[in-house]
C-alpha cells in the first residue's frame, strides 16, 4: 500500500472512531454538530485514500489544494479505472455531507432517531469501503463496543418522516411563537429531500416557511419530499452487527448528473419519462377542453390542478422553469366542466391573483 494511501486511511479511521465517541456520549454538548462533522471528514478521507489506491490523482496538477467532496464522489463514481462506489452508496454520501454543511455553517435541529439512521448508514458504509477497496474489517480496527446504539433504532422511513412532520406541525399551531424551531427542525428533511433528487445547497428561509405552511395545510410529506418517498432503508442484523443502508425503492432508477450542472450534486433520483407524462402546456391543455387559455386557467384554479402532483409539475430544466400538465389535468376539467359555469368561475378565478399558477 503507498505511503500516501496509509496516511490518509489512517486519518479516515481516526475521524470515523472519534464521530462514533461523540455519537455514543452521554451529553448533547455539540454532540450532533460533531459527529456529522467528523463522519463527513472520514469519507473524505477515505475516499481520497481510495482514488490514491487505485492510481488516481486528488489533485489536479498545478493545483494549490486536493479535491473537494463532492469531486471525490464523482471521481469514485464514474471513473472507470478507480470506480469503487454505487448511486446508493453516493446518496448516503451526499446526505451526510449536506447534513454537515448545514450544522457546521449554520443551525440544525436533527432528532435523535433522525441522527441515528444517518450514522449507522454512515458505518455500514465506510465498513463496507474498507472491505471492498482495502480488504480491511472494520472489526479488526474498532471493537464492538464502539459502534452506534440507539434506545429507539428507527427502521422505517415512513414512519421516521411520519413523526416528524407531527413534531412540525404541533411547533407551527397558531400561538406558539416557534416557527424557527419548526424550520430548523424541517431542515434536515429538505436537506435529505434535496439531497436525494441531486440538489446541491442548503434550502432558503422561504422554502422552509413555505413547506411548514403546506404540512399545516394537511399536504402529506410524500408530496412534498419526493425524493425521500423513493428510497427506504433496509436492515441487517441486530445489535451492534446491525447494518443500515439506503436503497432505491423498486422502479426507482438513479443517474449522475453531468459535471457543471448548475446548482446539481453528483447523483439524483430521476423520473422515468417526465417530460412524456407532462407532456401539455397550458395552450394544449385550452385546444383540448375547447377553451381559452385564460378561461382553461380559472378552471386550473378552480379545480386546484397546481396543487395536484397527478395532473401538474413545475419541471426544471438547467435555470429554467415550465409549468406542465398531464392528460389527466384535462380529463379532470372535461368531467367537471358540464357541471359548472364557466362565467361564473370565470368571475371568480379569471382576475390573475398573485403568484398564480
Amino acid at each position: 500500500m503507498k505511503r500516501e494511501t496509509r496516511l490518509l486511511l489512517g486519518k479516515a479511521c481516526d475521524s470515523l472512531m472519534l464521530s462514533i465517541e461523540f455519537f455514543n456520549r452521554p451529553h448533547d454538548l455539540g454532540r450532533a454538530t460533531t459527529t456529522l462533522i467528523l463522519l463527513d471528514h472520514s469519507f473524505e478521507m477515505l475516499l481520497k485514500a481510495g482514488i490514491v489506491h487505485r492510481g488516481g490523482r486528488i489533485r489536479e496538477k498545478r493545483a494549490k489544494e486536493a479535491m473537494g467532496f463532492a469531486k471525490c464522489v464523482r471521481c469514485a463514481l464514474s471513473d472507470g479505472a478507480i470506480k469503487f462506489l454505487n448511486e446508493e452508496q453516493a446518496l448516503t454520501l451526499q446526505g451526510i455531507n449536506s447534513l454537515r454543511d448545514a450544522a457546521q455553517h449554520y443551525h440544525l435541529d436533527i432528532s435523535e432517531n433522525q441522527l441515528y439512521v444517518h450514522i449507522q448508514a454512515g458505518v455500514t458504509l465506510f465498513r463496507d469501503l474498507l472491505k471492498s477497496v482495502f480488504d480491511w474489517d472494520l472489526c479488526e480496527l474498532l471493537p464492538n463496543r464502539v459502534l452506534p446504539i440507539s434506545t429507539s433504532a428507527p427502521l422505517d422511513l415512513a414512519a421516521l418522516f411520519d413523526n416528524e412532520v407531527a413534531e412540525v406541525v404541533r411547533l407551527l399551531q397558531p400561538g406558539s411563537r416557534k416557527r424557527l424551531q419548526a424550520q430548523a427542525r424541517l431542515r434536515p428533511l429538505a436537506i435529505l429531500d434535496a439531497s436525494i433528487r441531486g440538489e446541491e445547497g442548503q434550502p432558503s428561509p422561504g422554502k422552509l416557511k413555505r413547506l411548514g405552511s403546506e404540512l399545516v395545510a394537511d399536504k402529506t410529506w410524500q408530496e412534498l419530499f419526493p425524493g425521500v418517498a423513493s428510497i427506504e432503508i433496509t436492515a441487517e442484523g441486530t445489535g451492534p452487527r446491525l447494518s443500515l443502508r439506503f436503497t432505491k425503492k423498486e422502479g426507482v432508477p438513479l443517474h449522475v448528473v453531468p459535471e457543471g450542472t448548475p446548482g446539481a450534486a453528483v447523483v439524483a433520483v430521476k423520473r422515468v419519462n417526465e417530460l412524456g407524462y407532462y407532456c401539455l402546456s397550458l395552450r394544449q391543455v385550452a385546444e383540448q377542453v375547447g377553451l381559452t387559455m385564460p378561461k382553461t386557467l380559472a378552471m386550473v384554479r378552480y379545480l386546484g390542478i397546481g396543487t395536484d402532483p397527478d395532473c401538474f409539475m413545475l419541471i426544471k430544466i438547467s435555470k429554467a422553469e415550465f409549468k406542465r400538465y398531464s392528460q389527466r389535468a384535462t380529463t379532470r376539467i372535461m368531467e367537471e366542466l358540464p357541471k359548472v359555469s364557466i362565467d361564473e368561475i370565470w368571475k371568480t378565478y379569471g382576475v390573475r391573483p398573485r403568484k398564480a399558477i
